[in-house]
């Protein structure tokens, strides 16, 4: 056997051994990457999809207020909403708005004239509340020895016992601004707090002059009150807020209003006409730096569900949005802002950082996995190159030959020269550019080889 075929041979082997180990680095690549992609997909999807659950506090125990909630929990839970609540009891909302302020809840229930925490902001008015001030017929006339009621504004509440529905310290806050505005010192009037299972006890107890509830104009324990203290004491008589409009300038978290006649009852209508008080807003709230995506998913929720709420607990929540001018009391969250006023981002707008973000990955792993391509076929272009001069090489050789058994053994040589030639160029290890230039390498080989030929023939016959 020829020792330059048989050279050629352990290079065509050890060549064959480089791709196939090129070719199993490159599959472990692809492989890999193709792994990841689904592995950032399915991260991706579960962390978009899974629901998420935040924790509103509320309380008290036993409160419409829970009961509220609770029955927002047990709604988004049998929808599969996106957004899930979980409730955290406490004993009041100065105690929730306590929580939300150490970050413990991510949602809290309160009135809006209560402290709040920093950053705190409006994602839904659960109800708004409104300030129902009455008296009773308590001293005797002279002339016809009978009850006669004797507080009939508020300037004449000065030296009286007002009776407070609710343990709550916002309503002997909220008495106390009322009294201040018109003019009256706090200390002059008597202050006592009745829990709403005492309503009984309240309007039975003589020394009560005057009482004071706040809740929605449909309230049930508004209207028992006012019944009992009616049925024991005398026809109730309501007590206009005057300073109304002057509250709601200086204190923006309350509202000037009114109570329509007949609020209460219609026969007898109580009260016989309208009455001018103030309100405040029932929130829930929630920090600024809430998502505004989330806030903007509970919302939604939140307000689709509306309608089966209200009939579940009829007179515990109005539920209305909140207002979303800048200058608000309490700003509207932005989350809650975006779904009012339809802003709210489409999946694509949410999402299209990672999109793009996907697209770069995708993009970048393609140009590794060229680079990574490109690395492993250099000892297939190296073994070009050498080829490719081999045959340069040959060209001088062959026109110097001195038999045709010589010029076939280079033939030969070359034919598996162009073998591997076209092996690299369909793995991928040389370009087109690079086949050209040995196409024209190869063919001046035959050109020599040909006119080597003629040579030897005309020497031959010669000869």
């Amino acid at each position: 056997m020829d020792k330059t075929t048989s050279a050629t041979r352990p290079v065509r082997t050890e060549l064959q051994s480089a791709r196939r180990r090129a070719a199993r680095t490159f599959a472990l690549f692809v492989a890999a990457s193709v792994l990841l992609l689904v592995g950032l997909a399915g991260i991706s999807a579960y962390l978009i999809l899974r629901p998420e659950t935040l924790r509103i506090a509320v309380g008290p125990a036993g409160s419409d207020d829970v009961k509220f909630i609770q029955t927002v929990v047990q709604t988004f839970a049998r929808d599969r909403d996106h957004v899930r609540l979980t409730l955290t009891a406490t004993e009041g909302p100065t105690a929730s708005l306590a929580l939300l302020g150490e970050r413990k809840a991510d949602l809290a229930v309160a009135r809006a004239d209560l402290p709040m925490p920093t950053g705190t902001q409006a994602v839904a008015i659960l109800r708004k509340n409104f300030l129902v001030l009455w008296s009773v017929p308590k001293a005797e006339d002279n002339k016809s020895k009978k009850p006669v009621n004797t507080i009939k504004a508020l300037e004449n509440l000065p030296g009286h016992r007002i009776a407070i529905i609710g343990k709550s310290p916002a309503n002997p806050a909220m008495l106390k601004m009322v009294l201040s505005e018109a003019g009256i010192a706090a200390d002059k009037v008597e202050m006592v707090q009745y829990s709403v299972s005492e309503i009984d006890a309240m309007a039975r107890e003589r020394k009560n002059d005057a009482y004071m509830a706040v809740g929605t104009l449909d309230s049930k324990i508004t209207a028992d009150a006012i019944a009992a203290t009616a049925k024991l004491r005398g026809a109730p008589q309501f007590l206009s807020v005057d300073v109304s409009e002057s509250i709601a300038q200086k204190h923006p978290t309350y509202e000037s209003t009114e109570i329509p006649g007949s609020t209460f009852s219609s026969s007898p209508a109580r009260p016989d006409d309208k009455i001018e008080t103030i309100s405040v807003d029932h929130l829930i709230v929630a920090p600024k730096t809430l998502a505004e995506a989330t806030v903007t998913e509970m919302t939604r929720q939140l307000f689709v569900a509306r309608p089966n709420l209200l009939r579940a607990l009829p007179g515990v929540a109005t539920l209305e949005k909140p207002d979303t001018d800048k200058d608000a009391a309490i700003p509207a969250h932005r989350g809650a802002a975006a779904y009012i006023d339809g802003t709210d981002r489409t999946f694509l707008e949410r999402y299209s950082d990672f999109m793009w973000g996907g697209l770069l990955l995708l993009s970048g792993l393609g140009s590794t996995g060229a680079w990574l391509r490109s690395y492993l076929k250099r000892d297939e272009r190296n073994s070009y190159l050498a080829s490719r001069d081999r045959v340069l090489e040959m060209i001088g050789a062959a026109r110097a030959a001195e038999t045709p058994e010589q010029l076939a053994k280079m033939q030969s040589e070359v034919d598996d020269v162009l073998r591997e030639t076209l092996d690299c160029f369909e793995d991928g290890a040389i370009e087109d550019a690079a086949l050209l230039a040995f196409g024209l390498v190869l063919e001046q080989f035959h050109f020599a080889v040909s006119d080597r030929r003629d040579v030897l023939a005309s020497v031959g016959e010669a000869s």
